[in-house]
């Protein structure tokens, strides 16, 4: 598919905004306690909603306490593959899922559904320029460098696991990114970057001023609530 026509494609799918940016490749828990989303999770795990997908977007301020309009989210977000899922006793759920692909909303249905519906194009990475195996491998080390820096202020191990070199650059910008405790508006400005050598350029950037942070304050980040355990609410559902 063409990149003209590919831009035009729209698609329909459940939303489900939080105070938190979901990046491809990463996992989020999730517990879910209000009832429409109740019924997302129920929906999912019968295929009335396909291929167990749904979109994760944030919320633009935590004063918004319902989300009426695309206003109230961010432009760009990232839809979510249910993974693992347990529905408690009183019918509450504890799900886990894993970012895939980001998308633009364009509008809301607040109708349609018991919970949200967005109307949606994808957004793609744009290729690499000819060339670039200098600057790639160039990028990679420095990002990696940092990231080594960043898990050393904050957690105190001795080695982290390093992607093989068969990551590219743009999988390995979201890796690095989704394995450290970010602020939300870094994380969105990392989600809406198109560019791959560009986002992670910024990633290096990033962890290299977190880690200075920690190492001033000497202290370790407390993870956000959506990581803490399953067992709490996680999320404004």
């Amino acid at each position: 598919m063409d990149a003209e026509r590919q831009e035009s494609v729209t698609e329909t799918i459940p939303l489900f905004p939080l105070q938190t940016v979901l990046l491809p490749g990463a996992t989020l828990p999730l517990h879910l306690f209000e009832p429409r989303y109740r019924q997302l999770a129920v929906d999912l795990m019968t295929g009335t909603v396909p291929d167990r997908r749904f979109g994760i977007i944030a919320m633009r301020s935590s004063g918004v306490r319902e989300v009426e309009s695309p206003d109230h989210v961010h432009a760009i977000g990232c839809t979510a593959l249910l993974g693992d899922s347990e529905r408690l006793p009183d019918g509450r759920f504890d799900i886990v899922t894993r970012g895939e692909r980001r998308f633009r909303l364009l509008e809301i249905d607040n109708g349609r559904a018991p919970y949200l519906v967005g109307t949606v194009q994808w957004v793609d990475d744009a290729p690499l320029p000819d060339g670039a195996g200098r600057a790639v491998e160039g990028l990679r080390d420095a990002a990696l460098s940092a990231h080594a820096a960043y898990c050393d202020a904050a957690w105190h191990r001795d080695s982290w696991p390093v992607p093989g070199p068969e990551t590219g650059p743009g999988p390995l910008s979201y890796l690095l990114a989704a394995d450290c405790l970010l602020p939300l508006g870094d994380r969105q400005r990392l989600l809406e970057e198109t560019q791959p050598l560009r986002r992670l350029r910024m990633v290096s950037r990033v962890l290299r001023r977190e880690a200075g942070f920690l190492s001033k304050l000497r202290a370790v980040p407390a993870p956000p609530p959506e990581l803490i355990q399953l067992g709490l609410p996680a999320s404004l559902n």
